[in-house]
């Protein structure tokens, strides 16, 4: 791995000393431990406002942040006094209706705190609430006492996240710049803190024995927040503002998303966290029986190729017989769906400057989307939808629910929508008043507009039983727990950049995902490509995995809807090899992520889910474990215990490895594919080859 103009009231918290005689005196009031009392956060005021910090045992993890926000209109004075202080402490659990872990456990303790000035006419009283698990904490701010027909407009958000350390370079980070035209589609940057300027969210941080990560969660009718390094150990929130340079526009009381902090000694311990979901609400959707998920193929790999065309003409790929076929190989294999893009008018000429011009109701001449409803329902295969908007949001809301009750009336359960504009160049019809630089406004693509709209797609959706995979998205933060037909998101460089080569990515991107973008949620990443070179000679210009890697994704990767992305003739030449594609599900029971450093190994085991839906998985047994394992460009050998396996029941290990001369950059296809029982005392050697991976399917005998 190589190291890559108003009055205004700002509400501030800066932190407590950790040495301080005053901080003992805070600890005993103001103060939430963890239900183990590993984590413990402490709050307290002083003139300035008020202040808090986190310890993890005897280490100071934040010390000395400022967090609040600045109201255009509401005073100027700090909050410092502390009225009330409440307490909860929960410890029950909640069921997925589908999930990366069936049955999620929600154990911490809440501390909540009334703040407010002298009087209300200097400071606008508000709530913080501080929820403390074992494993991280999370915080918002609950401004419950303004009228409801007042307007609020937030200039800044001043929370910080200033991290405790001795030397210079303590924390290195695992980053990409935000704000950039490409969204999220960017390589993570390894380097100490202090390079770090703009970020995305979530953010890894990797200290001697502690890993740290920083995201939001229930992002809900607010801005994105980005993180921007102001001092050599401190990050404070930057928000995506509106065109005018607002951040957020609210009316009455409000709720932000939480701030949320992972704090673990282990990057297994990060990843294998469940507090982001803990902290949205429970699912609106109270039948979500509609709900479908599993595996897919589709017309999409073979346009990236520039074998078919999105848009009209001779290579049109969204036409009649091409998708027959495509379903016909689905029922043939046993996958629920086929992705179809490029269906639907608008493609032709420049799609991206001319999104308004897409529709979503109305098909091109070759494309029959009745029929081929029916001719994949006959065969038990629905058509995927897709809806890519080119970020002309505005057509696509006037058209949404027509678009969508086309689908419900077709049988369309999952649409993948997309929204392929550089970032702050979505546009927006300006009311009146609204500017005084002429009628669009140019917004963010995670900006508080986007954020609205990604939620009204969902709510719209919903209403007709379809479900929605998002490209180009608004990054996750646990809201498939309130909205379950949220089903996975793009929102980092996927599988298509191995097609463009420009460059593709690299071994140690799949190393590191599970560390960083999957800590937010699932990801439509697209695995399965058996012809790894696809005819070309250069190396970046083509996937840099081997085959045993690029069946481990399934794995590693969670997502509950997951596609096998090649040509179906590619996967018709591996018989031996596609099978273990047919096999995985995508819905489990439990998971849980065994070893791995960052950018250099990840080793992920998952148990099918034991009392899913029908449908929700192909694989035979109940119950049955699944192994992924990867590594960066360097080959090693890990010892895999496998105590993960039921005590006293035999499994046979169909393993699917790589051979012993197999290369990312020589000789990726090489595969080994052997059987052997193993029980729970036994462990796999596994020798990854350059880029190399491992895929094992454990089925049940008995005992």
């Amino acid at each position: 791995m190589k190291l890559a103009p108003t009055t205004v009231c700002a509400f501030v918290f800066t932190a407590l000393a950790a040495h301080a005689a005053a901080a003992e005196k805070v600890r005993d009031g103001n103060c939430v431990e963890s239900p183990q009392k590993v984590l413990t956060v402490c709050v307290d005021a002083d003139a300035q406002g008020p202040w808090y910090d986190v310890r993890r045992g005897n280490r100071a993890i934040i010390t000395h942040a400022r967090l609040g926000l600045v109201l255009e209109g509401f005073g100027n004075a700090p909050a410092t006094i502390i009225a009330t202080a409440q307490r909860r402490n929960v410890d029950t659990t909640w069921e997925q209706p589908w999930g990366e872990q069936r049955v999620i456990a929600d154990r911490h303790n809440e501390l909540r705190l009334s703040l407010s000035g002298a009087s209300a006419a200097q400071t606008e009283p508000y709530d913080l609430t501080l929820r403390v698990f074992d494993e991280g904490f999370g915080f918002r701010y609950e401004f419950n006492r303004i009228d409801a027909g007042r307007d609020v407009a937030i200039l800044d958000e001043l929370t910080e996240f200033r991290l405790a350390g001795q030397e210079k370079g303590e924390f290195d980070a695992w980053w990409y710049p935000a704000r950039h035209a490409d969204r999220d589609e960017y390589l993570y940057h390894r380097g100490p803190l202090f390079e770090v300027n703009l970020a995305e969210t979530p953010l890894t941080l990797q200290s001697p024995g502690l890993y740290v990560s920083i995201h939001e969660a229930a992002l809900v009718d607010y801005a994105s927040m980005n993180l921007r390094r102001t001092a050599e150990r401190t990050l404070k929130a930057d928000l995506m503002p509106w065109s005018d340079g607002v951040l957020v526009r609210k009316r009455g009381s409000f709720v932000t998303p939480w701030r949320t902090v992972l704090v673990t000694e282990t990057p297994m311990a990060l990843a294998d966290s469940r507090m982001e979901l803990n902290l949205n609400e429970p699912s609106k959707i109270a039948d979500t029986s509609w709900i479908e998920i599993g595996k897919y193929v589709g017309i999409w790999w073979e346009m990236h190729l520039n074998r078919s065309t999105w848009g009209s003409g001779d290579k049109h790929g969204a036409n009649n017989a091409n998708v027959k076929h495509y379903i016909d190989f689905a029922a043939k294999n046993g996958f629920g769906g086929v992705l179809v893009e490029g269906w639907n008018r608008g493609w032709d000429g420049d799609w991206i400057a001319n999104g308004k011009h897409f529709s979503f109701t109305e098909s091109y001449p070759d494309f029959d989307l009745p029929m081929l409803a029916a001719y994949g329902k006959e065969r038990g295969v629905r058509i995927i939808g897709h809806n890519e908007t080119a970020g002309a949001v505005e057509n696509y809301e006037r058209q949404l629910d027509a678009a969508m009750a086309l689908y419900e009336t077709n049988g369309v359960r999952v649409v993948k929508t997309g929204y392929v504009k550089p970032s702050g160049s979505i546009e927006r019809t300006l009311a009146d008043g609204d500017s005084s630089d002429g009628k669009v406004g140019h917004e963010w693509f995670a900006g508080q507009y986007r954020v609205r709209h990604e939620l009204k797609v969902a709510e719209v959706a919903a209403a007709h039983h379809v479900s929605i995979d998002a490209h180009e998205p608004v990054k996750d933060t646990g809201l498939r727990r309130t909205w379950p037909n949220m089903l996975s998101r793009e929102g980092a460089r996927g599988q298509e950049f191995n097609a463009w080569g420009r460059p593709t990515n690299p071994p140690e991107h799949l190393s590191i995902l599970p560390f960083t973008r999957l800590l937010a949620g699932p990801m439509d990443f697209t695995p399965g490509i058996f012809d790894i070179t696809f005819g070309k000679t250069v190396l970046t210009e083509r996937v840099q995995s081997t085959l045993a890697t690029q069946l481990a994704l399934y794995v590693l990767i969670y997502s509950p809807v997951h596609m096998a992305a090649d040509l179906p003739e590619n996967y018709e030449r591996r018989p031996d090899a596609f099978q273990f594609i047919k096999d995985v599900p995508t819905d489990w029971e439990t998971s849980r992520t065994l070893m791995g450093e960052i950018g250099d190994y990840v080793v992920v085991a998952r148990q099918q889910r034991m009392a899913g839906k029908a449908g929700t998985g192909k694989a035979g047994g109940a119950g049955d474990w699944y192994l992924g394992a990867t590594t960066d460009e360097m080959a090693r050998t890990l010892d895999i215990p496998l105590a993960f396996l039921e005590s006293g029941k035999r499994y046979e290990a169909q393993i699917y490895r790589d051979a012993p001369d197999a290369d990312y950059r020589t000789n990726p296809t090489a595969l080994v594919i052997e059987k052997r029982t193993v029980t729970a005392k036994d462990h796999i050697a596994a020798a990854l080859a350059p880029g190399g991976g491992l895929a094992v399917r454990f089925r049940a005998l008995g005992r």
